[in-house]
């Protein structure tokens, strides 16, 4: 399953493509039927669930990935409750609608995750993927409300396209209506700090972009955290220009993508049972 040899596109997306034409470089998938985009979709996402708990995202049931449905756009694949990041299958996705029915699959859903993935889905339907984990240094960040500063090249991914929001912080979103403040957030935000609880990401692109800025939003995190932890002395932070150039050229979508497939060759390559 690692990614196959294509010319670079004629026009580049980034910075960091080939001007050079016949060199093997990742390329973005055209699909020939909806059946197979809605496999490469629920692959990518099941990767998704294993590259999660090769970063150390897994805590207990807690965290939930979703991916929409290309053929019918209000439903969403998810991955199954109470199973493993590391024993996640792709014959295990379960689709469910915005109401929490499971319209296809054996395994329950996490009603709470339900509740923020649904409202982020419905009231977003240009969002094609979510991402949400208890991750140590993400959870640790959100308790202080805060944003993100533009200290260092990575964190400026996220400049001026992330948010801290305060509502139903610290509390289970049990009600359907909880979800709804996280879900207008990303109206214009790619990432969202919960306070008190941690971390949302969500992409118009795909699962990859969403799991790779995920995993970086986390990363970004702790570098926040053991900054703060100098007390001596405080980060520099970047020109406004500039951090908003980084984020222009370092935190798109496509390069979410790219990034992602380093990581999918990886796991696809030492996993393979992913994709039964």
């Amino acid at each position: 399953m690692l990614m196959e040899a294509t010319q670079a596109p004629t026009k580049n997306k980034s910075v960091y493509q080939p001007n050079q034409e016949g060199l093997i470089f990742p390329k973005e998938p055209v699909f020939a039927s909806v059946e197979e985009e809605r496999r490469h979709r629920k692959e990518r996402l099941a990767a998704a669930c294993r590259v999660f708990d090769k970063h150390g995202f897994s805590f207990g049931f807690g965290g939930h990935l979703t991916v929409r449905d290309p053929e019918h756009p209000d439903l969403f694949w998810t991955n199954p409750m109470a199973v493993p990041w590391s024993l996640v299958k792709t014959s295990m996705l379960v689709l469910v609608d915005h109401k929490g029915k499971v319209v296809e699959g054996d395994y329950a859903i996490n009603q709470a995750g339900y509740v923020l993935h649904s409202a982020i889905h419905e009231h977003n339907p240009d969002i094609i993927a979510s991402c949400h984990a208890h991750t140590v240094h993400g959870g640790a960040w959100a308790a202080f409300g805060r944003p993100l500063s533009p200290v260092t090249q990575d964190a400026c991914m996220f400049y001026g396209d992330h948010a801290v929001l305060g509502d139903g912080a610290g509390k289970v979103p049990v009600a359907q209506e909880s979800g709804h403040p996280v879900a207008r957030a990303f109206e214009t935000n790619k990432a969202i700090i919960h306070q008190n609880h941690g971390l949302l990401v969500a992409s118009r692109h795909s699962i990859d972009d969403a799991c790779w800025h995920f995993i970086a939003l986390d990363h970004c995190c702790r570098m926040q955290l053991m900054m703060e932890a100098v007390k001596e002395h405080r980060p520099k932070e970047i020109d406004p220009k500039f951090a908003g150039y980084s984020r222009e050229h370092l935190g798109n979508e496509f390069i979410g993508w790219l990034h992602f497939q380093t990581l999918f060759a990886e796991i696809s390559h030492k996993q393979p049972d992913l994709f039964d």
